[in-house]
């Protein structure tokens, strides 16, 4: 089975990207890693080309977020559906849904991982969509009607979609799946407090967390971009910045089980979350619904934007030595659910089911 694989080197979903890869050679599929977007970093390129079965083809091909208009995407849906013919592929999977609008002849899976207009509504509550992302909206729901199958990382965020798009089916669940960066540690704690995300955007809350940092005895530290694609910028003045680092540093940063924030308003899954969960990190969490359906009976809970709940709730966990290590068991425990082989036999099952054929490794799709 050949699958032709959506990534761009800009977000999670080249994570995703790997992982599932990884996991798809490992049941005997080829996958084909279609990369749009600004190019990788040679660290990137490395880490894709080091998946022994996994081709990595370099596109040139847009980003849909960051375009003026549909006319590149059009094109570059039509691209993609030309280069999988002449990779072979018996299926494509679009990580980008826009890409779906445009006619494929094979069969299409579109995964959706966030969109400007669900981001939109968590940055902007009760605002209009600017008129200007209005051809995004509209190209994301006609990809999203045009795929064959539709997949989301939650349920919470599938129901999201569903509704915010007028879909007449709920796209399927299939968890998204990280291996430890880090080996659950057994010894003392260290006193520190960690978030990890694009630290520019406003969904993330990082000025929120700035705030309460400067409240805070312990020191509380930040990994990720303080600037965006487009130029936004975000000024932090008591987080302890890391920069945007990579995996074997996040590995490193979270063996030291730090305190986990994440005050995310708008969170398809959470991979960082997952990461610190996967070192056994206590965390702190928004109160999402997305979040409550990973992590609940396994996190603290602080609502919304208040900045004195993340206070208390970090000052309880780190007070509390026996708290804070059955947090992160359980934490960790729960992490055990999203492994990548998981991720990646979920994804197989609906292939399957699309190609009327046996899941690698001899399973017959339900």
């Amino acid at each position: 089975m050949r699958i032709l694989l959506t990534v761009d080197a800009v977000g999670g979903v080249w994570q995703y990207g790997l992982d599932l890869a990884r996991g798809l050679v490992a049941r005997g599929a080829e996958p084909l890693l279609a990369l749009l977007g600004p190019a990788p970093s040679d660290a990137q390129r490395a880490e894709a080309r080091a998946i022994a079965g996994a081709t990595l083809v370099e596109t040139g091909l847009p980003l849909d977020w960051l375009c003026d208009g549909p006319a590149p995407i059009r094109a570059a849906g039509t691209a993609i559906a030309t280069l999988a013919g002449d990779l072979h592929a018996d299926l494509v999977q679009l990580n980008m849904p826009t890409l779906a609008a445009t006619p494929h002849t094979l069969p299409t899976v579109a995964v959706t991982h966030g969109c400007v207009s669900t981001w939109w509504q968590a940055a902007k509550p009760g605002a209009p969509l600017d008129p200007q992302f209005g051809w995004h909206h509209d190209m994301m729901a006609a990809g999203l009607r045009a795929a064959d199958r539709l997949v989301a990382p939650t349920a919470s965020y599938a129901a999201l979609v569903a509704r915010h798009y007028a879909l007449p089916r709920v796209p399927q669940i299939v968890h998204n799946g990280r291996a430890p960066l880090a080996a659950p540690g057994a010894g003392a704690l260290h006193d520190r407090v960690l978030t990890v995300g694009r630290l520019w955007d406003r969904v993330k809350r990082a000025e929120l967390l700035d705030r309460v940092a400067a409240r805070l005895a312990v020191p509380f530290s930040a990994a990720g971009a303080a600037t965006g694609p487009h130029g936004e910028h975000i000024d932090l003045t008591n987080l302890h910045l890391l920069g945007q680092i990579d995996a074997d540093a996040l590995g490193r940063q979270l063996a030291a089980r730090p305190v986990f924030v994440s005050a995310a308003s708008f969170e398809p899954f959470g991979l960082a979350v997952l990461e610190a969960a996967g070192a056994g990190c206590a965390l702190v969490l928004s109160d999402t619904a997305g979040f409550r359906e990973l992590w609940d009976g396994a996190a603290v809970f602080v609502a919304g934007d208040d900045e004195s709940g993340y206070v208390r709730a970090i000052e309880t966990v780190i007070g509390d030595a026996a708290l804070r290590r059955r947090l992160g068991e359980a934490a960790r425990h729960r992490a055990q659910r999203y492994a990548p082989q998981a991720m990646a036999d979920g994804m197989l099952a609906i292939y399957a089911d699309l190609l009327g054929t046996v899941v690698p490794g001899g399973r017959i799709a339900a």
